[in-house]
């Protein structure tokens, strides 16, 4: 769980990923999603919702540490122009963001915004849409390909030459932690709004498989980059489920 939580967040004594951490990042998405909510909650207590929903914005940033929205930058900038596979790779691994990655966040973000500022304070639900989506990175990275051999996700697959061992738990282990990271998600969600944070857990679901898919039709597999913007692109779809009026 260590580091799960010292990937996923900035809190805690950096370590270098594992396949192991995987397991973990259902509870933590949990965890900083309910830390996000709560703030949203908290907020509109003393401000408008429009005031609230920004703080909520920013409490997000800062337990992510910027992570998923450099993704969802750098995925943007490599996905969505008309580039060669190749050239698609290398305008990811660029640390400079082009217009594709400026544009693409400032509208996530502007969409997030208007979810949260439209539609009163639910943190369980917020914590089952960010559990579901750490859940889903650790599902694509144990079935997708992956695209970019060497890069930093490469940890989370383990190396191709040493051999997994072929015991219950280990090839059990994940589907069981995929298992409960979908069971929290879904009780929560269910806990905090009912068959509407249902509907949103599906939303955000759509949002991520279509991403998934996008980066497997355009580079053959997914990045950590792709990681990020399918757990950004899934919880901002949940959210505007979550804002739709019934």
């Amino acid at each position: 769980m260590r580091k799960a939580l010292a990937f996923l967040t900035p809190f805690g004594r950096a370590v270098p990923p594992s396949p192991a951490a995987l397991l973990w990042f259902g509870p933590v998405g949990a965890a900083i999603g309910f830390g996000v909510g709560g703030v949203w909650w908290l907020a509109g207590k003393a401000w408008p919702a429009a005031a609230a929903a920004a703080i909520a914005l920013a409490a997000d940033v800062a337990m992510t540490g910027y992570l998923h929205l450099d993704g969802l930058a750098d995925a943007a900038d490599g996905l969505l122009p008309p580039l060669d596979p190749e050239r698609r790779l290398e305008a990811m691994a660029d640390p400079s963001v082009g217009a594709f990655g400026i544009v693409t966040v400032a509208v996530v973000l502007l969409l997030r915004y208007g979810a949260l500022s439209s539609t009163r304070a639910a943190p369980l639900v917020v914590a089952g849409l960010w559990c579901a989506s750490r859940t889903s990175m650790a599902v694509i990275a144990r079935n997708v390909p992956y695209a970019r051999p060497g890069g930093l996700a490469s940890a989370f697959v383990g190396s191709p030459h040493e051999a997994e061992p072929k015991t219950p738990a280990a090839v059990l282990g994940p589907w069981v932690a995929a298992a409960l990271g979908a069971a929290l998600a879904l009780g929560l969600a269910v806990l905090g709004r009912g068959t509407h944070g249902v509907a949103a857990l599906g939303g955000e679901l759509v949002g991520i498989c279509g991403v998934t898919l996008l980066a497997r039709r355009r580079i053959g597999g997914f990045t950590g980059d792709v990681l990020g913007a399918a757990g950004v692109v899934g919880e901002t779809v949940g959210l505007l489920v979550l804002a739709v009026k019934w």
